[in-house]
């Protein structure tokens, strides 16, 4: 497959052609983008029941502003930006208009949720009369009856990654590869993912920020916690409960999708399941009274509701399902989907933070990624499901290649092996914030104090071991702080045109649309199959 020669580390051939003057920048240019989740609360701390704020726009067309499960959970999307920074600064922005919008709210400053009303009283979001979207609101409405309306208000942080196309062509001809550029680019961003499920580990320990939550959460169900105090339950060397079987899982979609090793394995897993009746869905009907109350009664929906760390992506057409955009222009990025809200953080993630994952990202990309099995799958499985809920636990040890190591030990090996790349950015922007990201992450494996999840257990204390306690305070604190430092005029009026024209936008297509909403969703359910779709992106 590779020109270059063989005896040399592919991760040293890539960088020394993106050292050459004719390619030096390219490998920081790609898009960047961050989703935040976070609900809207009120100063006790209670979640706010009442409609998405008008002042925000509609939820169904506005760019930045929208609801993720709930009218209660708002969902901050930037645009994609050349550099994290810029869209940190978006995001920013986004914060201090939101808070203009909603007096007498707060966002909820963590990834797991305040104190809930009943199952019954949170309400499902709305997106208005058109089709589009009343499809995203029966979407919803399938997923309170499958899995509850409690583990849906789980709020995170969603990184959108991409590296410049330019990238994949160099590569493409220097490796001398053969076929598209379009397939190189999906199967390169394909093999980043084997990647990425190798090391996400990594991310759960140096960032996992949920080691604690609310007792009320689990609304009664077994688990195995500790109690920490009367309203809290913890495991005491847990990174990331929000990413544990108590969090975004689901035993229905186990092995769902096998470890893959290329994107058509990918949609055809997610194809299928698309397609395959489950007994407990149908049981549970797709209409009720003449109201849909699912999409259909398969194994999912729609292919997003697939829970996964890590997705390969396109941006879709309207109406348009996430496969066939796959399938019809191939992968386009990547969305890491397993990062927790850092509740020290007013924007739930830092530049810092951002730095890692770039350069982490990088790594994953560029460096040799094996095909994978079964067996891998389950030892990348077993890495990440220890590191969520022992991974502070002195001696801790993970599963290299079927050989025991300790997770420092090879956390300290991931890290020297990002330094190049970091070096490389670092030159590319002139600045040192690559590398100094690393050497935080250093310090927080040789002492597991320093990581979030420890930080949050040491503030619980402080807040006499209550979640819901620490967790209003530190909300309280950023939304003192974004009522303080108001948007600018400019910012104001750009959001302001934003909402306006989003309203109309909504306005116009529930007036402009044609057939009924029955006829809408048979088509939209109609187009699950996708051999047709697969056999072109072979060809």
């Amino acid at each position: 497959m590779h020109a270059l020669n063989t005896t040399t580390d592919l991760l040293q051939q890539r960088l020394s052609l993106f050292s050459e003057t004719e390619h030096r920048g390219l490998l920081s240019r790609g898009l960047r983008g961050i989703e935040r989740e976070t609900l809207r609360v009120d100063a006790q701390g209670k979640l706010i029941l009442s409609a998405h704020p008008i002042g925000l726009g509609s939820t169904l067309t506005h760019p930045y502003i929208t609801t993720d499960y709930s009218e209660s959970l708002l969902e901050f999307i930037t645009p994609a930006e050349p550099d994290i920074a810029i869209a940190l600064d978006k995001l920013s922005d986004i914060h201090r208009y939101a808070y203009t919008q909603m007096p007498g709210e707060m966002l909820w400053n963590h990834s797991m949720p305040c104190e809930l009303p009943s199952e019954e009283a949170i309400p499902i979001a709305w997106y208005g009369q058109s089709h589009i979207g009343m499809i995203k609101h029966v979407y919803r409405r399938g997923l309170a009856l499958r899995y509850g309306k409690t583990m849906q208000c789980i709020a995170g942080i969603h990184y959108n990654f991409s590296l410049d196309e330019e990238v994949w062509r160099h590569l493409k001809v220097a490796e001398q590869v053969d076929g598209s550029e379009r397939d190189f680019q999906s199967e390169s961003y394909v093999a980043l993912i084997r990647n990425f499920h190798r090391y996400s580990w990594l991310l759960m320990y140096l960032f996992g920020a949920s080691p604690a939550l609310a007792k009320s959460f689990l609304r009664g169900r077994a688990h195995q916690l500790q109690q920490l105090s009367e309203d809290t339950l913890y495991l005491p060397y847990a990174t990331s409960l929000r990413m544990s079987d108590l969090g975004y899982q689901n035993n229905v979609q186990d092995g769902l999708v096998p470890p893959y090793n290329t994107l058509l394995e990918y949609m055809r897993s997610l194809s299928i399941a698309v397609r395959k009746p489950h007994t407990p869905y149908e049981e549970l009907g797709i209409k009720r009274d003449g109201e849909w109350v699912q999409i259909n009664a398969n194994v999912l929906q729609i292919e997003n509701e697939f829970y996964a760390t890590i997705r390969p992506k396109r941006v879709i057409k309207t109406g348009e399902r996430p496969v066939e955009a796959l399938c019809t222009r191939g992968v386009q990025y990547i969305e890491v989907r397993c990062m927790d809200v850092d509740p020290f953080e007013s924007l739930g993630i830092s530049l810092e933070t951002g730095r890692f994952l770039d350069t982490f990202l990088l790594y994953c990309a560029l460096s040799e990624s094996p095909l994978t099995n079964e067996q891998e799958g389950q030892e990348n499985l077993h890495n990440f499901a220890l590191t969520v809920k022992r991974g502070r636990e002195p001696g801790l040890t993970l599963q290299r290649q079927q050989q025991a190591i300790l997770l420092q030990t090879w956390g300290s090996d991931l890290i020297e092996k990002l330094r190049p790349i970091a070096a490389l950015l670092d030159r590319e922007k002139n600045t040192q914030e690559h590398s100094r990201s690393l050497e935080v992450q250093l310090e927080k494996l040789r002492d597991p104090a320093r990581t979030p999840s420890a930080k949050v257990m040491t503030a619980l204390h402080e807040h006499g071991n209550s979640f819901l306690k620490f967790s209003l305070a530190q909300s309280q604190h950023f939304a003192d702080f974004f009522r303080d430092e108001k948007p600018s005029r400019q910012v104001m009026d750009e959001f302001k045109t934003l909402t306006t024209s989003s309203l109309q936008e909504q306005a116009k297509m529930e007036a402009e649309q044609v057939g009924t909403f029955d006829e809408f969703i048979e088509d939209y359910r109609s187009r699950t199959s996708s051999q047709i779709c697969c056999d072109s992106f072979k060809n």
